[in-house]
């Protein structure tokens, strides 16, 4: 039984027609438009275009930002002049095919506890470690939504009272700690620090700027300096997981997003950071610590699933 999945990024729409084991049948891309009518219409075409002669069952459009509980309005999108927007109505009406939509997050978090590294386990949270800091939550097999359906906003979760200044407008949350941007600026203060980050400084006297593929390099190259700016930002996650599995207790925490590249150089400090700032220590099982799997095609696969479960139900 197949399903599409549409994931609207920034640069990108992507799509796919997906069977009922993750696996893409054929894909589609396009550039992302600055107008929100022409992103509509470029999904409808997309549809149309790899519906073909397949006879998909639904299909799926994941969007960063706010969606109401019934996975049918926009309430807002960061990104998209999108507010209040009734996106499934109006994409139903102009492709005759039911439809579901999903934030991203919860999109590519599905994906992984469906058909990645969470696909045997019923309770698991992803965090997903990019320019901010995304994450889903699957609970008792299901995806959480929460009661208004904007649940899961992990990455703001506060970890700082009167921390940082975050873009979300409040202060103190795990993505100006636990992102990418975050790892930037320690591998920066290091870098000022000179010792052990001296290569990154040199590497930033030579670029002109510590970009996150020049940091990511050179943890690969276990550079002490690089590796010490992936302890810090590993020892932040750690402290959001423990929280997050004081409340959630899940079977497993999945990382992905460009930083999870490092791997276990990642899931060490993680780790250790989580058992350090879990309550009762030594009395409560551990969860497994793993590293995403579906990588670039979770988006559209999670959301032609999760179109496809919601058809079979009603």
């Amino acid at each position: 039984m197949h399903a599409i999945g549409i994931d609207i990024g920034g640069t990108k729409v992507a799509g796919a027609l997906v069977d009922e084991l993750g696996t893409i049948i054929r894909e589609d891309r396009v550039p992302t438009s600055r107008d929100a009518d022409e992103i509509e219409t470029a999904v409808v075409e997309m549809i149309a275009r790899l519906k073909d002669d397949a006879e998909p069952v639904a299909a799926g459009v994941a969007a960063a930002g706010f969606i109401d509980a019934a996975q049918s309005t926009v309430y807002y999108a960061p990104n998209i002049a999108w507010r209040n927007e009734p996106l499934r109505e109006k994409l139903e009406t102009r492709t005759g095919m039911p439809i579901v939509i999903e934030n991203d997050a919860n999109a590519a978090g599905w994906a992984e506890f469906r058909f990645g590294a969470g696909r045997l386990v019923s309770d698991m949270v992803i965090l997903t470690i990019g320019t901010g800091v995304g994450g889903a939550i699957v609970s008792e097999d299901k995806l959480f939504r929460g009661g208004f359906g904007t649940g899961a906003e992990i990455g703001h979760m506060r970890v700082v009272p009167g921390g940082l200044p975050c873009g979300c407008g409040a202060r103190g949350c795990i993505e100006q700690y636990g992102s990418g941007r975050a790892l930037q600026r320690y591998a920066n203060e290091l870098a000022d620090q000179g010792g052990i980050g001296q290569v990154l400084a040199d590497v930033r006297t030579r670029t002109g700027t510590l970009r996150g593929a020049d940091i990511g390099d050179l943890i690969q190259r276990r550079d002490p300096g690089a590796l010490a700016a992936l302890r810090q930002l590993g020892d932040w996650l750690g402290q959001a997981c423990a929280s997050l599995g004081a409340v959630l207790d899940p079977q497993m925490f999945v990382f992905g997003g460009g930083v999870a590249a490092a791997g276990d150089l990642l899931l060490e400090p993680i780790r250790a950071s989580y058992l350090e700032n879990l309550p009762a220590r030594g009395y409560h099982p551990e969860p497994e610590f793993r590293i995403a799997e579906l990588v670039n095609d979770a988006g559209v696969v999670g959301a032609a699933d999760l179109a496809r479960l919601h058809a079979e139900s009603h």
